[in-house]
């Protein structure tokens, strides 16, 4: 492999607007229920009440922007029983529709979940890094629709010397497992994977 493209989250910066999600939904023509990007907000802390008021305790949120992470030891690959799924020279990790038999394995082993079914071709979809666009010079939609600029894709290796080598904030799983294409500056609130005490606070709805 000669290259590994990877994405840059900011999630100090991001608002939870939700515009990258919807421009993948938009330019991938997904029915609904099948989002290639999501955007999850993480939060915690209670409420005390004391002297006459609700007074907060360790209130925190954060947003996250979660596409395929194009893993460098990715697990929906070994998963498929149809070798449906490759990773190209670039790093990005494609389903091939025409080998894919629609049995799901991928999405189960993939710790993001990140694999899509599509009931209305009964097979498995994906982000493909919008390698069309790719191709023509042009970005990743996602990253073009973001008006906090909050995501930046480009050579993984150049990425980290940049922006550091964090992929493990709350409520992702550890990049441990698959080594993700990723590098998130994380939210002052940030908790590291696997160490948090809050939970997703808008569980994902059918768009």
């Amino acid at each position: 492999m000669s290259k590994q493209l990877g994405f840059y989250i900011n999630s100090a910066a991001c608002t939870n607007c939700r515009a990258c999600a919807i421009a993948c939904k938009d330019k991938n023509s997904n029915p609904v229920g099948v989002n290639f990007r999501r955007v999850f907000l993480y939060g915690g802390g209670s409420w005390l009440y004391q002297g006459g008021f609700m007074q907060p305790v360790n209130v925190f949120n954060y947003s996250v922007s979660l596409g395929c992470q194009h893993c460098v030891d990715p697990a929906c690959i070994p998963a498929c029983p149809a070798a449906a799924i490759s990773k190209d020279a670039n790093g990005i990790v494609s389903v091939n529709q025409d080998l894919c038999v629609g049995c799901r394995y991928c999405e189960w082993a993939c710790p993001y979940g990140t694999p899509q079914f599509d009931a209305s071709t009964g097979v498995m979809s994906k982000c493909d890094f919008c390698k069309d666009l790719l191709a023509k010079g042009e970005n990743p939609a996602c990253v073009d629709a973001c008006p906090m600029r909050a995501l930046e894709f480009g050579e993984l290796s150049e990425l980290q010397a940049k922006y550091g080598t964090a992929n493990s904030v709350e409520p992702l799983p550890t990049g441990a497992i698959t080594s993700p294409s990723i590098v998130i500056t994380p939210h002052k609130h940030a908790q590291i994977s696997g160490t948090g005490n809050g939970r997703i606070l808008d569980l994902e709805k059918e768009v």
